[in-house]
């Protein structure tokens, strides 16, 4: 009898090309890529039972999709997330923050400011998803071109902690002609509150004695802003 010939093994399943974001950013290029393909790459090898791409599926549908709900994670929120931990956490936020940074360098730091519409244009993408508010100020030579921005502070903006001498003290190191104000709403809304004029009109006043006009001060929301000066002059 003709012995059977030797069983050969089945051939291995061919791997989806969605399981390998890598070859496909090299193939198509990262615009060819879905925001999960994006946050694989991220998130590297993956953990025991769970592929690089099952966890960036599943950071995605935590956010519903949504790119600015996860650029609002703290990441101390997002180490908690099943899967990801310190490392990937860290690599997550410092992407999105090359982001922010790269869609504020759109213009150039010597460009002209004009009016709110353009401090919304060089401010907005960087504070418009933060979950806390920030204060920043737009430092301005006598042509109006931004000298340098400064960060102020963090958190919920208050008239008795906003010291005009830690605004001011930057403006007159650079030998600024004139600032802007700029701060965010997480809320989205940028509608001015009390507390927002009762700030403008204390930076207004100390810029009058230092003979540093206060230019404006724009509120960033998300999508929109409001204008302080043009609130007041309407």
């Amino acid at each position: 009898m003709t012995p059977s010939p030797p069983e050969l093994p089945a051939p291995a399943a061919p791997r989806c090309d969605f399981d390998r974001p890598r070859e496909r950013l090299r193939s198509l290029g990262p615009r060819g890529l879905t925001v999960s393909e994006l946050l694989a790459i991220l998130v590297g090898s993956g953990t025991s039972g769970r592929s690089a791409v099952d966890i960036a599926h599943a950071i995605s549908r935590d956010m519903a999709g949504s790119l600015q709900r996860l650029a609002a994670l703290d990441v101390s929120e997002l180490e908690h997330m099943p899967g990801v931990g310190r490392a990937t956490a860290a690599r997550i936020v410092a992407a999105l923050e090359l982001g922010r940074r790269a869609a504020t360098q759109t213009q150039s730091d010597s460009d002209r400011i004009r009016g709110p519409a353009d401090v919304f244009r060089r401010m907005g993408p960087r504070l418009h998803d933060l979950p806390q508010e920030e204060f920043h100020t737009l430092l301005l030579n006598a042509r109006h071109r931004v000298l340098r921005e400064v960060f102020v502070t963090r958190g919920i903006l208050d008239a008795s902690l906003i010291h005009p001498r830690e605004v001011f003290r930057p403006a007159v190191g650079e030998g600024a002609a004139a600032l802007i104000l700029v701060h965010n709403h997480p809320s989205g809304d940028p509608t001015p509150s009390a507390e927002d004029r009762a700030v403008t009109r204390q930076l207004v006043d100390a810029g009058r004695v230092l003979g540093i006009p206060v230019l404006d001060h724009v509120v960033v929301g998300r999508g929109s802003y409001r204008s302080l000066m043009e609130r007041e002059d309407g």
